[in-house]
């Protein structure tokens, strides 16, 4: 018997974003009413060996199921949430700033979009619903406990350097696609999704999320700055 197909806003897609924040909460309570080092580290390597085992996982059912050359083409880590996985994972485990920049700004922005409006058909209870959400709840979870339970911030310089490495990637991943004829960074076709910041034609959608992109880091760093202001105030 088949899972029902994905309901956008459906009941397992809201407890999905719910149980996402609450982890996210919990996680960082804990680490700040404990202030031990080694629960922080405990926490950090929990988050990513979940980060790493659920792609993993993904991996190999996408590899078994659908084969090595729709694996090449769809499914190796060229989205921007595929990357940002892996740098979560890096992120967690030796805390460089580099890899908390690109969480901060890649995961908050790309992995919350798609957490909201999924690129997803099979709904709950298909191991896919599971898959999906896990891996893109992570990213936002792992986004967020660094922020606030192990007190990372970002600067404005992290903002320029996220989006000037996020434009530098697409380019390195233009030939790449044409390449494979794949769709990595969803640079050549317009992405199947319900978000509402992707409704022009190709190529005019790609200069649009350019924009939204910009945004969208900028109000990420908002909070932080105004923090700054009021603390040196």
């Amino acid at each position: 018997m088949s899972a029902p197909a994905f309901e956008l806003f459906g009941a397992p897609h809201i407890a999905a974003l719910v149980l996402m924040v609450a982890v996210a909460a919990a996680m960082t309570a804990v680490a700040r009413r404990s202030g031990s080092p080694r629960v922080k580290r405990g926490l950090c390597i929990g988050l990513a060996v979940i980060l790493l085992v659920n792609q993993s996982v993904g991996w190999v059912y996408r590899y078994a199921t659908e084969g090595g050359e729709v694996f090449v083409r769809e499914h190796l880590p060229l989205h921007v949430c595929g990357m940002t996985i892996l740098l979560s994972a890096a992120m967690l485990l030796f805390r460089r700033r580099w890899t908390f920049e690109l969480v901060y700004f890649w995961g908050l922005a790309g992995a919350t979009n798609a957490m909201v409006t999924p690129e997803l058909s099979d709904g709950f209870p298909h191991y896919l619903f599971f898959q999906y959400f896990v891996s893109h709840g992570a990213i936002v979870v792992a986004a967020l406990f660094a922020t606030f339970g192990l007190g990372m911030r970002p600067t404005f310089r992290s903002l320029v350097r996220a989006f000037v490495t996020l434009n530098v990637i697409a380019a390195v991943l233009t030939p790449v696609n044409l390449l494979l004829d794949s769709n990595y960074m969803y640079l050549c076709t317009v992405p199947d999704t319900a978000s509402p910041f992707i409704f022009l034609p190709w190529p005019w959608y790609l200069l649009k999320l350019e924009v939204v992109a910009a945004v969208f880091f900028g109000l990420l760093y908002l909070p932080v700055h105004l923090e700054r202001r009021r603390r040196g105030s």
